[in-house]
């Protein structure tokens, strides 16, 4: 009555599909396609169960991870299509059939999940990322002002090829616009009283200049002379006092992002 034309189910059902097939014989219904799929496994070899954590969607979503992400991965769980392991949700339904459905039982891995789900955030457009980053951001207090779309999308395309989930670029994002809080440890490393000094100079000389990638990197390389040192000795403090860490992508590139005031306030809280 329902039209139902293909039954695609769990290989843990195949022993009804005897007894349905002759129900509908006996009704004079004319049969579906059956196709019985091997089952997902948890990481510990058993059949995925609430045992496992039961996590439902919204809880991903949650989590940072994109609906096609998800899709993408759970359609490579049982099914392929050859070596290809990221592809669009536009694609596999292009490619989807069943006669590459596996033989063996998969297991969720959140590792490769997480793989995957970093591919899409890679391949996905500033605009698409800005519109996830927003609604994270504003559910921790951080405003974003409408006028300053334009900057944070720059601000995912220079993060998003670090980033597994939307929440993890969301993180990198809220440090342009919220207080960080260097780790003891970074500080003790990185931020000595023998940088200080030169910590100090290049605070007053970015003072002083247009706020762009490329003033930027020429005061550095002025502070770095002046006070005979290599690039990764004063650039690692500079990360840990702006962005909270000493690993970042481009340190010019990073700081030509945040506002001058910004950077000035936090290399100045030394």
């Amino acid at each position: 009555d329902m039209g139902v034309t293909h039954v695609i189910r769990g290989d843990d059902h195949l022993n009804n599909a005897a007894r349905q097939i002759r129900i509908y014989r006996a009704m004079g219904w004319e049969l579906p396609t059956y196709a019985h799929i091997p089952l997902i496994h948890g990481p510990d070899g058993k059949k995925m169960s609430k045992r496992h954590g039961a996590t439902g969607v919204e809880e991903y979503q949650a989590l940072g991870y994109s609906a096609a992400g998800m899709r993408n991965y759970l359609a490579r769980l049982g099914w392929s299509h050859g070596d290809d392991e990221v592809f669009s949700s536009e694609q596999f339904l292009k490619w989807f059939d069943l006669d590459h459905l596996g033989r063996s039982a998969s297991q969720f891995d959140e590792a490769k999940l997480r793989w995957v789900n970093a591919q899409h955030i890679k391949a996905s457009s500033n605009e698409d990322l800005l519109a996830c980053v927003l609604p994270i951001l504003a559910a921790r207090g951080i405003a974003v002002d409408a006028s300053d779309s334009e900057r944070l999308a720059h601000i995912c395309a220079l993060l998003k090829d670090r980033c597994d989930t939307t929440v993890a670029l969301a993180d990198w994002v809220a440090t342009f616009y919220a207080p960080v809080s260097p780790s003891a440890e970074d500080m003790a490393t990185h931020v000595t009283e023998a940088i200080r000094p030169a910590i100090a100079d290049l605070a007053d000389a970015f003072a002083n200049i247009e706020w762009h990638k490329e003033a930027i990197s020429a005061t550095f390389k002025s502070v770095l002379q002046a006070h005979a040192l290599k690039m990764p000795q004063l650039a690692m403090p500079v990360r840990v006092l702006v962005m909270g860490t000493p690993n970042t992508p481009s340190v010019d590139a990073m700081l030509a992002l945040h506002t001058q005031k910004n950077v000035l306030e936090r290399l100045r809280t030394t």
